[in-house]
């Protein structure tokens, strides 16, 4: 038996929601798993690159034993039911590029979660694949987007549940994703941060975050403008992304802009704007980076509004 579930890429954090906000969005992975007859052949894992994705965004290399994160994620599952993983050969068809703060491996934590919990026929419902997502990505503003899909305000309780609601994103607003040539890790990101925050940032993000959905909510463009802002992660992150500031400075003077952040952990960065003038702002960001020597791959994309879905393998039809 083989399943396949393809998972869209995620964006986080989006300006003040510092592991807590998560927006899916359509580039995707596709992962496969299919129970092996030969026993003894154990766990194979092999990534494909999609021919669409361009040299410059090539997935490297992904364990292809236990120490894999698809790996660790399908474990867990089959663990909750008491059993233990052996012949399976996972594949993962990959669209999203790697370390650049696009849910790389959160899509591979869920899809091979989910195409598992097909094959042993769904014993896991969707509070118990957002725990066991989590517990492998360490996080949920991945996770939880890339499984339920859309804009979604997400949060891990003391007891481990998950919690979440969507909001809708204001189909006047355009998402203009900006990829550059580079990768960055998310542990790299990570440890730039300080372990402790001063109250008055504390207190800073959690207006800008009532903003972000009150804005959200009332597609108000003045209040999107504030809420956009942070000082939780960008400012310590922004010398890792070479050229990030000069971006955000150039796309000051464009009126159809709302605000610019990074995604996620970085390098990538989103340009929320009015649906004007698209092409001019995607000129600022290429040639502000061109002139830093930084090749970059610019998407202006919806929201992916339904996340991870298993699909009909064309090769068992």
């Amino acid at each position: 038996m083989k399943i396949s579930v393809k998972v869209p890429a995620t964006t986080a954090n989006i300006g003040p929601g510092f592991d807590c906000l998560g927006m899916a969005l359509p580039i995707y992975n596709t992962i496969t798993i299919e129970e092996t007859v030969l026993p003894g052949t154990g766990i194979e894992i092999n990534v494909i690159n999609d021919e669409n994705v361009t040299n410059d965004l090539i997935l490297e290399h992904v364990p292809q034993d236990e120490n894999s994160i698809i790996y660790k994620a399908v474990e867990l599952l089959y663990n909750s039911i008491g059993q233990t993983p052996s012949e399976l050969k996972i594949t993962v068809q990959s669209q999203i590029p790697i370390a650049r703060g696009l849910g790389s491996s959160a899509s591979v934590i869920v899809g091979g979660l989910l195409a598992a919990n097909e094959l042993l026929g769904k014993p896991a419902d969707e509070v118990a694949l957002l725990s066991i997502a989590t517990e492998v990505e360490g996080h949920p503003d991945n996770v939880t987007p890339a499984i339920v899909g859309g804009l979604v305000l997400t949060s891990q309780e003391d007891d481990g549940r998950i919690v979440y609601t969507k909001l809708d994103w204001p189909e006047e607003w355009a998402i203009t994703v900006c990829i550059p040539d580079y990768e960055l890790s998310t542990d790299i990101s990570r440890s730039v941060l300080p372990k402790e925050v001063p109250m008055p940032d504390a207190v800073f993000n959690a207006k800008r975050l009532g903003m972000f959905v009150q804005a959200v909510n009332k597609k108000d463009e003045i209040l999107m403008r504030l809420a956009l802002q942070d000082k939780l992660h960008q400012p310590y992150r922004m010398k890792l992304v070479p050229g990030l500031d000069k971006i955000i400075e150039n796309l000051k003077h464009e009126e159809d802009v709302l605000g610019c952040v990074l995604s996620g952990a970085g390098p990538s960065i989103l340009v929320i704007s009015r649906k004007n003038n698209l092409d001019k702002i995607r000129s600022i960001v290429k040639e502000t980076w061109e002139d830093l020597n930084v090749k970059v791959d610019i998407k202006t994309l919806p929201v992916e509004p339904l996340g991870a879905m298993v699909i009909n393998d064309e090769k068992n039809s």
